[in-house]
């Protein structure tokens, strides 16, 4: 399948590591010219090294950006355009992964989820109205089942997000700007958050683990696989969706 990716201006937030850095090697196998952020600068290096190394042909460009600030996240937006005249499609990854039921979790979980989300297609819109592109979030079973994570800010700001892009979706259609969300299930990442907890936390590494009717935990790649289709006009009559890839691990009917 052709998704006919080549060239268009993609813009990712938190792709340095897991799930964001696979979306961004996606965006990059596919010839896309691709801008991604995290906060530090050394992350930033690194990654672009490799990218670079990687994809020697292809555009990449990466920024040092706290994405639950605002102003930063309107001037990083500001210097693609200046020097792209255009955005494609933003992808919003980052997530503080705020587990912890503090007063401090939740204000954090709000600026960096929500807020961070929120600015990046507000600063994104006039450009994506422009291209008539596409909005993806990163949202998660957690938004969708009460799990272990509970009672935390992440999930119930992963289901906050569904609901945001859900908003897009019905409002921007006239303008043929489409928004859908990829939740994940349990995905592995050596260096990630289940990586942390097979070594941490072997019991709940192994409950967690047998919970998979697949018997494995899905691969960082299996999601960008899913983002590149609903950014591609393949998905060009899909809006508003919520896709679930999880391996069925979630037991309740999606209607």
């Amino acid at each position: 399948m052709h998704l006919n990716l080549r060239d268009k201006t993609v813009v990712v937030t938190g792709g340095t590591k897991g799930i964001g850095r696979a979306i961004v090697e996606g965006f990059l196998d596919e010839g896309s010219r691709v801008y991604f952020c995290c906060r530090t600068g050394a992350d930033i290096s690194a990654a672009t090294s490799s990218f670079v190394t990687k994809y020697p042909y292809t555009f990449i460009s990466g920024s040092a950006i706290d994405v639950s600030k605002p102003s930063d996240v309107s001037a990083w937006i500001s210097r693609i355009v200046e020097y792209e005249k255009k955005i494609d499609v933003v992808v919003s990854n980052v997530s503080s992964i705020s587990v912890t039921n503090t007063p401090e979790a939740w204000e954090t979980a709000y600026g960096t989820d929500m807020r961070g989300t929120v600015s990046l297609v507000q600063a994104a819109l006039p450009h994506l109205e422009a291209s008539k592109g596409s909005i993806i979030t990163i949202s998660s079973v957690s938004g969708r089942d009460i799990d272990f994570t509970a009672p935390s800010p992440y999930g119930a700001f992963k289901a906050a997000l569904i609901h945001y892009t859900a908003q897009l979706a019905h409002t921007l259609a006239p303008k043929s700007v489409r928004a859908n969300t990829v939740s994940p299930g349990n995905i592995y990442v050596e260096d990630g958050v289940w990586g942390g907890i097979e070594k941490s936390n072997h019991a709940l590494f192994s409950s967690q683990m047998a919970k998979n009717p697949m018997g494995r935990m899905g691969k960082p790649e299996e999601i960008a696989a899913a983002v590149l289709f609903l950014a591609s006009e393949r998905a060009s009559f899909i809006s508003g969706a919520n896709l679930v890839v999880d391996g069925s691990l979630c037991t309740g009917v999606q209607f």
